[in-house]
């Protein structure tokens, strides 16, 4: 048979299946059974998926929280924006926002802590990548995303949106301080 050609017989799905095709159906069949397994396999021994949490909001919502969570846990300024750098009770929640262009506010933790941090967009989708760690999460609005993380190492990591939202997304970076 030849591709170019049409088949000798009409209904040529009719014809016996040859061996060397049962072969490679076998083949492909237990390839994908492999990598399903193998995903489930990563997802749980390979540490690089996070296990989060997403629940329904609203921006004002989540607004709120962030709020109070920052007015009752602020320890200073930095920048020439006047960002508040809030210090996360050791084990509880850190609340993050995300809105055009910036992250608010920036996060002080404790290396071997423990901590939620809880994560929303007030506008458009965002990306928060924590680098060099790589968590990578897409933060919408309406949800309100939480990440358990456990600082192993201080120091200051970059806080980077990684989804495109707009004209200044370029300059949307944030900080978190590892004491």
């Amino acid at each position: 048979m030849s591709a170019i050609l049409p088949p000798s017989e009409r209904l040529w799905w009719k014809q016996p299946i040859d061996k060397v095709e049962w072969a490679w159906i076998g083949i492909a069949f237990v390839w994908g059974m492999i990598m399903f397994v193998m995903m489930v396999y990563w997802h749980v021994y390979g540490k690089q998926n996070l296990s989060n949490e997403a629940y329904k909001t609203t921006p004002e919502m989540f607004a709120a929280k962030a709020e109070k969570f920052i007015a009752e846990n602020t320890v200073r300024t930095e920048t020439d924006l006047q960002i508040p750098v809030v210090k996360v009770p050791a084990g509880g929640d850190g609340y993050l926002i995300a809105r055009l262009w910036n992250w608010y506010p920036i996060l002080e933790l404790e290396k071997g802590q423990t901590y939620k941090i809880h994560l929303s967009s007030m506008d458009y989708q965002h990306g928060f990548s924590l680098q060099p760690v790589n968590i990578n999460i897409q933060v919408l609005p309406g949800y309100e995303h939480v990440v358990k993380m456990t600082p192993t190492k201080s120091g200051t990591y970059a806080i980077v949106c990684n989804e495109y939202c707009g004209i200044g997304h370029h300059t949307m970076l944030g900080r978190i301080y590892v004491k």
